[in-house]
């Protein structure tokens, strides 16, 4: 009986340094490719409402989410995930909600604009 609680707090102990691990991985890669102030806030703040809720994301700004990047988008969605504001949401339809929200900004930006 001792041998199984042990082997839970092992378990629990594991599980809490990888979230600890994540948390500062996501927080290295914003902080070193400069996540946060490459966008501004109101473009952050149109992506996460596209993505949280049903806005839409301007062409402006899914033109500074591309440029910004993939991994810096990744990494934004994942650090939010570890807030506790957010821990009631479903984790999959989020991830897939912040794909379509890519996606849709990726072909936005490489298709041709009309010509005047």
């Amino acid at each position: 009986m001792a041998s199984l609680n042990v082997y839970s707090v092992l378990v629990v102990l594991f599980l809490t340094c990888r979230a600890i691990m994540a948390t500062k991985e996501n927080d290295q890669i914003i902080k070193e490719n400069n996540c946060e102030t490459t966008v501004g806030l109101p473009c952050v703040l149109e992506a996460f409402t596209s993505i949280f809720n049903t806005r839409s994301i301007s062409n402006k700004c899914c033109g500074k989410l591309v440029v910004l990047g993939k991994v810096c988008h990744s990494a934004l969605v994942k650090r939010t995930f570890e807030n506790p504001l957010f821990k009631g949401l479903n984790p999959a339809t989020i991830i897939a909600k912040s794909i379509q929200t890519w996606n849709n900004c990726l072909a936005l930006i490489d298709s041709p604009s009309p010509s005047a």
